[in-house]
């Protein structure tokens, strides 16, 4: 049986997230918002009108692009990029992982650097300078390089999203994704959270890591990049 998120909450998870734990991360005009551009390129509206995308457009810069949630129709001054199908998934209460079998520290502001330059070889522009101040965020080293990484994204009330997972090319096929990961969902369930992610609908490879781990799919989300044109 399919593991549920709320479709209130989980259908517009960077709206709730912005007018929610996360409302010190927002610009918000109208039926609009955004975080910073330098903690990540989401925004979101509360619901496809006129007037919401004119207030988007006023929070964007000249020809700066943002991802959001299924409302990507273009529209007078912005412009649809791309598009990203992207699976919705959540580890259910009953699942335990593993501990971790790797040694895994946490992460923070000194090494937003490092975060980036690792993140920037997966997923290149996604983790920004102040994407660390999203949640709690932890890696792997090995003799001092940071070669893996994962943390908190989205947050909503009682469900932190797990994102930024990834693992250096060089240092793949070693479990140490899975370690991360681990280490995350124990946090989480020490807090009485529940563990969720957002993985793109292409990446087989991460579908089948999350699956085999016990997260289940709720549900597709398509993401558009959208930019302002003048």
């Amino acid at each position: 049986m399919m593991t549920r998120l709320s479709e209130d909450l989980f259908s517009n998870p960077v709206w709730h997230a912005l007018h929610g734990p996360h409302r010190h991360l927002a610009l918000a005009q109208g039926a609009a918002c955004r975080y910073r551009a330098d903690v990540c390129p989401f925004a979101a509206i509360a619901a496809p009108a006129d007037g919401a995308f004119d207030a988007l457009r006023s929070l964007l810069a000249p020809a700066e692009s943002v991802w959001i949630v299924d409302y990507g129709r273009s529209v007078a001054g912005l412009s649809v990029l791309d598009a990203l199908d992207c699976v919705q998934m959540m580890l259910p209460a009953g699942v335990e992982l593993p501990a971790p079998s790797a040694e895994v520290e946490p992460l923070g502001e000194a090494h937003a650097h490092e975060m980036v330059a690792l993140t920037d070889v997966a997923f290149p522009g996604f983790f920004r300078p102040n994407t660390h101040r999203m949640g709690y965020y932890c890696g792997v080293r090995a003799n001092g390089a940071l070669i893996a990484m994962g943390g908190e994204r989205l947050r909503l009330a009682g469900h932190p999203e797990l994102s930024g997972i990834c693992t250096h090319p060089a240092h793949r096929g070693q479990g140490l994704a899975s370690a991360v990961i681990a280490h995350l969902v124990g946090r989480h369930r020490r807090e009485g959270l529940r563990s969720w992610l957002h993985v793109g609908a292409p990446n087989a490879r991460a579908i089948e890591l999350y699956t085999s781990l016990g997260f289940e799919r709720t549900r597709n989300l398509m993401l558009h990049r959208i930019a302002r044109t003048g």
